[in-house]
């Protein structure tokens, strides 16, 4: 018996990285007008972006019910030693409340750990993967909840944007940021403290944006892991991943990963974001 690996897809955990290591991904919501999609399934990356930019509304994200944690706890707790369930932000997001109350609901037959990161995207991703991995290694739940809890306190997340338009429409920041964002034409980026959205700096062209992500990403020291976010731009995430890569461990590459539609939604198109774990000698 081993312990099940649980995420919800705003994790942006790329699909075969998931399914190599066996994490089960519920997935959000996002909603055009009357239309609704699940996060990751329903509707390509390509499709959601197309959306995003040419449709008359703006898309809205709900998390997944308390019911639908239930019903994945219930079918994944049938022979397992046990259930880590690791999630966004609970500041950003009612994911983490649904999934601790389908916890404390199930009927399991084992022990679930529910572990708030305070991180988004990648940053969640990459903890989650040490920990399946661990899992997948034979790892016991006593050492994987104090695994999660210390990547996620060496964990780290910035994010170029292209405009701070969306951040606003969907509540994430205050309308004055965005309206001063717009009018100097800047590149806004922002980073998770405390598992909420703070500004990192404010640049004047992408390239200078693109140079303040790799600048960041050194000043973090020697990293375990290191995670590479794109929305619509994949060979500048390869160009940020093939600079980054001196900052790992030898062997070790970053990993690319697409922003799906709900971390879409706020971010919008030409989003690039680095996600790393510090390493704990740093």
């Amino acid at each position: 018996m081993t312990v099940k690996i649980v995420t919800d897809s705003t994790a942006d955990i790329p699909s075969e990285l998931a399914q190599e290591l066996g994490i089960e991904v519920v997935p959000l919501k996002v909603r055009f007008g009357t239309e609704e999609f699940l996060d990751g399934i329903d509707l390509s990356s390509e499709e959601f972006y197309q959306r995003l930019v040419q449709g008359p509304t703006l898309p809205t994200t709900s998390q997944p019910s308390v019911g639908e944690f239930t019903e994945v706890y219930q079918r994944l707790g049938e022979g397992s030693d046990g259930i880590m369930s690791i999630h966004v932000s609970s500041k950003l997001s009612g994911t983490f409340n649904s999934a601790k109350q389908a916890s404390e609901q199930a009927e399991s037959g084992c022990p679930i750990e529910v572990v708030d990161t305070l991180q988004a995207s990648m940053a969640v991703g990459l903890i989650v993967l040490a920990v399946a991995r661990a899992a997948n290694a034979g790892a016991g739940m006593e050492e994987l909840a104090a695994l999660a809890e210390d990547t996620s306190s060496r964990s780290e997340f910035f994010v170029m944007l292209d405009t701070l338009e969306y951040l606003k429409k969907g509540g994430r920041v205050g309308p004055a940021m965005a309206l001063i964002g717009g009018i100097l034409s800047i590149k806004p980026m922002i980073i998770l403290r405390d598992g909420e959205v703070n500004e990192l700096a404010k640049e004047r062209t992408r390239r200078k944006g693109v140079a303040r992500l790799i600048r960041t990403a050194h000043e973090f020291g020697t990293v375990d892991d290191i995670a590479i976010l794109h929305s619509t731009t994949p060979d500048e995430a390869e160009s940020l991943a093939s600079n980054l890569s001196q900052l790992l461990p030898e062997g070790r590459q970053p990993v690319i990963s697409r922003a799906g539609s709900v971390i879409g939604t706020y971010s919008g198109p030409g989003a690039l974001g680095i996600a790393l774990i510090r390493s704990a000698t740093t």
